[in-house]
């Protein structure tokens, strides 16, 4: 397979791309996810040209990091010149959280995996059981479309929660 930032003819492993949507990936060349995290070779990134148009989000979102890092090099420069994002992709590239509507009962926002803890007892429905105050939910969902819901596992079964009820740890 080719590898979507530089073109080269190899394997390719998955590669998270945090600070987006859930879940974001993209399947890459060892050789890049090395230069990703260590010191990139600027002569190996010059596929950047093509990739930074790529219809895959979080293949633009990698190019983006990788011309802002590549930025003492001229042709990197004027390729981040060219580059035009909108607001959501340019946070995702500055890798800057978007503020979540989904917050506890003080008013503190939540995020996704994050852990809460219950600050009343809640019947679960369907559930035959109680979830006690003071019980820790690890590594939320946030419900996209409705800010006073959280989803998280208690008892090992996966429940839509008010955020009102929780607290962030």
């Amino acid at each position: 397979m080719t590898c979507p930032l530089c073109a080269a003819d190899a394997p390719l492993t998955v590669f998270a791309v945090t600070g987006g949507p859930e879940g974001a990936t993209v399947e890459i060349c060892d050789t890049c996810i090395s230069q990703i995290d260590g010191t990139p070779d600027p002569n190996h990134w010059r596929g950047l040209a093509s990739s930074m148009w790529s219809e895959e989000p979080a293949v633009q979102v990698l190019s983006a990091r990788m011309l802002a890092r590549l930025s003492t090099e001229e042709w990197a420069r004027d390729l981040a010149d060219q580059l035009w994002l909108d607001d959501d992709m340019r946070a995702w590239v500055e890798n800057v959280p978007q503020e979540s509507a989904h917050k506890d009962s003080n008013g503190v926002p939540l995020t996704q995996g994050d852990t809460v803890v219950l600050i009343k007892d809640l019947p679960v429905k369907g559930g035959g059981f109680t979830a006690k105050r003071g019980t820790a939910v690890r590594g939320i969902s946030l419900v996209q479309d409705n800010p006073a819901h959280i989803e998280g596992r208690v008892e090992g079964q996966r429940i839509v929660i008010l955020t009102e009820f929780v607290k962030k740890r």
